[in-house]
């Protein structure tokens, strides 16, 4: 059995805190949230696209390949728009820990 609306709402906003600790884990567990749609959260390339690029930034090999992946399948409009939200993300979480 699969968890509720609210719960995956939950889950994201628990995983948004994470990020703005630096958890580079969760920045890319919510990329992998949107791209795919788990736990029944829309999917929103968009949104896949910003927190892989966040994760990528901390140093994640593996958010660079799956940020790759979802950028085929956007626009390059799509693509500008995320890359905005991830600056202003970085903006308003005052940057993030750069990862060694």
């Amino acid at each position: 059995m699969g968890i509720s609306y609210k719960q995956a709402q939950f889950l994201a906003a628990s995983r948004i805190a994470d990020a703005e600790r630096g958890d580079v884990d969760a920045l890319f567990e919510l990329g992998a949230i949107y791209s795919s749609g788990a736990h029944g959260t829309p999917i929103d390339l968009v949104e896949a696209h910003k927190w892989f690029n966040l994760a990528a930034l901390q140093g994640s090999v593996e958010a660079q390949l799956c940020r790759g992946e979802v950028a085929d399948e956007m626009t390059r409009a799509e693509i500008a728009e995320a890359q905005k939200q991830a600056r202003a993300w970085l903006a308003r979480a005052g940057g993030l820990r750069i990862a060694a």
